[in-house]
Order: structure tokens, then sequence, then C-alpha cells
């Protein structure tokens, strides 16, 4: 699960600064280890040496990674960490790799396309949905969002006026 991606070098021994991708980077702070890596498959597991968040972002050391030139040679990395470490959802709350993908169909069954993307904002996440009508972006709120089927891997909508545009 992604948790951080690295955006650059920080000094001359080899800490780097991240963007944190969670809603909860203090749990980091307990984190002894870390896969660090472009994707999941090309990821590898590192020992975290320091690690503090700020908002700033996440300053962390990790092992093997001991001057500026190995610190810049993962800018552009993403850190992940193992599922089940993963802080616990509420109800109705999914993580963003479970929500990418799905198929999204109106509540009368058409369908809308797939999630291509989570948009952050502070006032709720929005949904970017593209398929036969082309972009459409849906707030994820309950007012829109009426149904989320993970195990399905479908999500049902209400649309509005002005939310899909038509010819």
């Amino acid at each position: 699960m992604a948790v951080g991606a690295i955006v650059k070098a920080f000094g001359v021994r080899g800490e780097v600064i991240a963007q944190p991708m969670t809603d909860f980077p203090g749990r980091l702070r307990r984190a002894r280890t870390l896969w660090v890596g472009t994707d999941t498959h090309a990821a590898r597991e590192l020992r975290v040496e320091t690690l503090s968040v700020s908002p700033r972002g996440i300053r962390l050391k990790l092992g093997g990674v001991d001057d500026r030139d190995a610190a810049e040679e993962l800018r552009g990395n993403v850190l992940f960490i193992d599922e089940d470490r993963a802080a616990p959802l509420k109800k109705g709350e999914f993580f963003v790799h479970d929500i990418v993908g799905l198929a999204v169909r109106d509540e009368a069954g058409s369908d809308l396309g797939t999630v291509a993307d989570v948009l952050r904002y502070p006032a709720s996440d929005v949904y970017v949905v593209r398929g036969p009508a082309g972009e459409i972006m849906i707030p994820a709120v309950r007012e829109f969002v009426r149904a989320v089927d993970i195990e399905g891997r479908t999500m049902t909508v209400r649309l509005i006026d002005g939310m899909v545009e038509r010819p």
C-alpha cells in the first residue's frame, strides 16, 4: 500500500523528503522497514533509520542510502507498507487503491466507465470516472455515491444535471 512519494533529497547524509499519500502519516513513525520502488513489483525493503513527520512532509533516512547521490536516485520512488499494517477503516471508508479501477454505473444500470483517479480536496474526495461519456467528476459523498461493492468491483452513483456533458 502506497504511503508516500519521495520528492527530493535532504542534506548530504542520505535523507529524503516524501510527500504523504496517507491520512495517517504519523503512524509511519513506528515503521521499522518500508518498501521503496517505482511500483510494488520493483520495490525493495529498506530499514528505516530515522523518520519524522511535519506539515512539510516526511523526512527519513533509509538503510544503505548514505549520501546525497544515493538519496537523489530515490526521487520519484514510492514508499509502501504491507497492507496488514494499514490503519483500520471505518464503515463506508475505502483505500484509494481499492476504488481505482471500479466499474461505475448510474442508478438505472448504465455503464459510465471506471474510476481512473481519486482527487483529494478539503471538503471531500472526488472520483474521476473515464468512460463512454468522457470524464465525469463525482464527489465522494453519499448524495452521489449510492453503493460501493469492493468484492464485485462496482460502484453505483446518482448523477445530477450538469455532471455529464450531453451532445
